[in-house]
């Protein structure tokens, strides 16, 4: 059953109607199961271009509207991320509140499988922080709208290996736009995050020759970077301090701020994160000002997005890796993109995937 408090909602609902709109959210639901334990949310910004797809997030959340603005925020990230990769997807996303480690259970992702399965196809979910393939084969036994189930099962697999080799093409198109070269031997790249993706990141790096630097709060994460990958290890948040050619914020969203823009020494930002700038168009026009080179998030970490999507034509990882390597080119287009009209880099890239959007819906408008 799904529970709503008429208190909750007469004090919260214009809030959450402002938040809809001010981005053209279309729909959100929330998700209530006591048995399980399950509290989520699933937003859906737009589904022009087809159904949302994106993937189920659990992350111990300080609050309710906390939560609420993440899903919202990672939604339309998708949804650009779809448009500016050419798929036929729209963009959604969940989230789960509780802690991954010691709340997550079979019966709490099938219940959940169960509240996706409701929306009939217009939300595809799939594996993110937090979540697993085998979360998904969980979600599977309730719906067919998932993907990123594992290998053995007709899915991609873990899609961080393709998430990371999109940010490595990515910063390798950064490094051609500010060096006039790709090659990263001897550049020296910071890496923040160093989970699934950020680990497959190094190694990217580490191969092509790059001077990697990492910082995590993950102790044993940063042990197996130093040990398998010779990367220098960066304690607290002194990577904002450290010189560097290139920084890749690959853990959560907010990361160049105010504070902390004024602090790096970098050429460019170019990592996996979502809602790498806390506010886009204060902080965007703020890298740019200040000299620095900004990757736009939701392309250059579209890999994952590519490799699922490849799903529903018969998976092959090759193919999935194909696609994902125009990220480099497509990259370079914004930057020229942003040149010419003299705007930062995000601005050039949304505007890229809203038209896509808004030349779909008038095609689609036409009887």
């Amino acid at each position: 059953m799904i529970e709503v408090k008429e208190a909750q909602l007469a004090t919260g609902t214009s809030d959450i109607f402002n938040q809809l709109g001010t981005h053209d959210h279309e729909q959100v639901l929330i998700c209530n199961d006591n048995q399980t334990g399950l509290k989520a949310i699933i937003a859906i910004h737009n589904s022009v271009l087809g159904p949302g797809l994106g993937g189920t997030r659990m992350w111990n959340y300080k609050s309710e509207s906390e939560a609420i603005n993440d899903v919202l925020r990672l939604s339309r990230g998708m949804t650009y991320k779809a448009a500016i990769s050419g798929l036929n997807l729209g963009g959604a996303k969940a989230v789960i509140i509780g802690d991954a480690n010691t709340m997550k259970t079979e019966a709490l992702m099938r219940r959940f499988g169960r509240f996706v399965n409701n929306l009939g196809g217009k939300y595809i979910t799939a594996e993110d922080v937090g979540t697993t393939t085998k979360d998904m084969e969980y979600v599977k036994m309730e719906t067919d709208h998932v993907v990123g189930l594992p290998e053995s099962r007709g899915g991609g697999g873990d899609p961080s290996p393709v998430t990371a080799y999109g940010v490595y093409v990515g910063i390798k198109a950064s490094a051609k736009k500010i060096f006039g070269s790709d090659d990263l031997s001897g550049k020296k790249i910071g890496v923040t995050g160093i989970g699934k993706v950020g680990m497959h990141l190094v190694k990217y790096l580490h191969k092509d020759g790059a001077n990697v630097m990492v910082s995590d709060i993950n102790e044993s994460a940063l042990l197996k970077a130093h040990k398998n990958y010779g990367a220098t290890v960066i304690e607290g948040d002194g990577m904002f301090d450290a010189e560097m050619d290139v920084f890749a914020p690959c853990a959560l969203g907010a990361i160049l701020n105010d504070e902390t823009i004024g602090r790096l020494k970098t050429k460019i930002v170019a990592g996996a994160a979502n809602n790498q700038l806390a506010i886009e168009h204060i902080h965007g026009p703020m890298l740019k000002e200040k000299g620095i080179l900004y990757a736009p998030d939701f392309l250059i970490n579209a890999g994952g997005l590519i490799n699922v999507y490849s799903e529903h034509t018969g998976y092959n990882r090759e193919n999935a890796m194909r696609d994902t390597e125009k990220i480099y080119d497509t990259l370079l287009e914004i930057y020229k993109t942003a040149d010419r009209e003299n705007i930062h880099t995000q601005a050039a890239a949304t505007e890229l995937a809203e038209k896509r959007v808004n030349d779909i819906m008038q095609v689609k408008s036409k009887i």
